[in-house]
């Protein structure tokens, strides 16, 4: 009998000495585990935020967060070249040395094509072709794509004018000049009216195609059109190199607010009416 509670007691103490170490440690585990549910619940309004800012869904998603990041980097963009148009700035100087090496390079062939291309940057060109742009909005009764396309071209035409004389930058002066242009050269009016443009139109058209890959061509297509008129600026000698830079990061400010905006607004009256 006595060998029985001996063995017994024996058996408490060992069970007590795994069980009491256990027991202490409980309570601070169930603390950090409450500590934690805490700062979850504490950080729960901005991790909502963040994950509805990333969301594809909803009006005021993934689409929204991109477009202020894009409109940030280009506004900083502007700004750095504009920062820079100081007379004895590099930049500047790097301004001259390549508009006095295109034009020193300069062929008759050349010229004649260069003037065929840059002619759809034109006032006119870009008439012709925001005309026939809006006309198929028309026909296809897409209303809000062709009011979009309405202010988001007119706002560009503004804006160009308007940065232009706020900088009052001059031309190349070059010997024998290809072409002669009076106005302001700060930023450049054809490159920002072919990015806004052909910027539009590969943003519609990538809304009609299924795959990625699609939508990338037409975006391809765009920036190759966009780079190839600018670069005819160049070569005329009608701008410096920052000019067209300029005038790209102004044009991909302005064209990316106007359509995250407009998508903000549709995708918003979309959600209210569902």
């Amino acid at each position: 009998m006595r060998v029985r509670v001996g063995h017994r007691l024996t058996f408490t103490r060992h069970v007590s000495s795994i069980l009491v170490p256990m027991i202490k440690t409980k309570p601070p585990r169930y603390g950090e585990w409450s500590d934690r549910r805490m700062s979850n619940q504490r950080f729960e309004k901005q991790r909502q935020f963040l994950q509805n800012r990333l969301s594809p869904e909803g009006y005021a998603g993934l689409h929204l967060t991109i477009g202020v990041l894009v409109v940030v980097l280009a506004g900083w963009w502007f700004g750095a070249i504009a920062e820079d148009l100081s007379p004895d700035h590099p930049l500047v100087l790097f301004d001259q040395r390549v508009a006095v090496w295109f034009h020193q390079h300069a062929t008759t062939t050349l010229t004649h094509v260069a003037k065929a291309i840059t002619f759809f940057g034109s006032a006119l060109g870009l008439t012709i072709l925001s005309v026939a742009v809006a006309l198929v909005f028309f026909v296809c009764r897409a209303w809000f794509n062709l009011f979009l396309f309405a202010v988001t071209m007119t706002g560009e035409s503004l804006l160009n004018v308007l940065l232009k004389h706020l900088f009052h930058r001059h031309r190349p002066v070059l010997e024998n000049p290809l072409v002669t242009v009076t106005s302001y050269g700060f930023p450049s009016g054809h490159t920002m009216g072919v990015t806004v443009l052909f910027g539009l139109l590969a943003l519609f058209l990538a809304k009609t195609v299924s795959t990625a890959g699609a939508a990338f061509a037409y975006f391809i297509a765009a920036g190759l059109v966009i780079l190839l008129i600018g670069l005819t600026r160049v070569y005329l000698g009608a701008h410096f190199l920052s000019d067209v830079l300029g005038a790209f990061a102004a044009s991909v400010l302005w064209l990316t607010f106007c359509w995250t905006a407009f998508e903000t607004l549709r995708r918003r009256q979309k959600h209210r009416s569902e």
